[in-house]
């Protein structure tokens, strides 16, 4: 009895670490999109010296679950709680990841103004952020329903993707002297939509936590 307790302890403190780097990533897209629109650079240097603190946070969470696993010894449902927090952890250390990406590309366009004209990137920025939040929150409360409602939110990001392109087609067709703008743009889209689908992976490994099966294959 004491070593479930024990167990269920630990468990707690590590869905505590995974809502906290949850939260900072999200922070970290929605503090994008601000120095996005406003062309706050201090801000997006502020992100970039932030990942630094996702990927230690990301280190300790392995640690612990591997901890986890090494004194408690967990079989069925429990060693796949533990071995999908592990995945889930890659998947928001990636999100930092493409934040930090997305910032560094807000500073190459210090002075720019054409970003007005790609009007749908902020949308995408605040769907991919709401996927982040509700996938954590599904996967540390293991609800499958809110999982598989959230992966179809990935078309909408993918809609948006698509209107983002088109944006910079039009903005092409206008004149060519934005060329590398554009694609930096178009390269801050694509890191949004790569957050969307970390979003759908975490919602998968709910899945995988609850029931053994990832993508409808039974593994354990």
């Amino acid at each position: 009895m004491t070593t479930r307790i024990n167990y269920d302890h630990e468990l707690t403190l590590l869905n505590d670490d995974i809502k906290q780097m949850g939260y900072m990533v999200e922070s970290s897209i929605e503090q994008c999109f601000i120095a996005f629109e406003d062309q706050d650079f201090e801000k997006a240097e502020g992100i970039i010296r932030g990942d630094r603190t996702i990927n230690d946070l990301e280190r300790s969470i392995e640690a612990r679950c591997l901890s986890l696993i090494l004194r408690q010894q967990p079989v069925a449902g429990d060693l796949r709680v533990v071995s999908s927090a592990l995945k889930v952890v890659t998947d928001l250390e990636r999100i930092g990841d493409h934040a930090s990406d997305i910032a560094e590309l807000i500073l190459r366009i210090r002075g720019e103004h054409i970003y007005h004209v790609v009007r749908n990137i902020p949308g995408m920025a605040m769907a991919a952020r709401e996927m982040v939040r509700s996938a954590i929150d599904a996967f540390i409360s293991q609800d499958i329903t809110a999982a598989k409602t959230i992966e179809k939110q990935d078309d909408i990001v993918d809609e948006l993707f698509t209107k983002v392109k088109n944006d910079v087609i039009d903005l092409l067709k206008q004149s060519a002297e934005h060329a590398d703008q554009c694609i930096d743009l178009l390269m801050i889209a694509k890191y949004l939509e790569r957050i969307g689908d970390h979003a759908v992976n975490v919602c998968e490994w709910t899945e995988f936590a609850k029931t053994g099966a990832l993508k409808n294959v039974r593994i354990l």
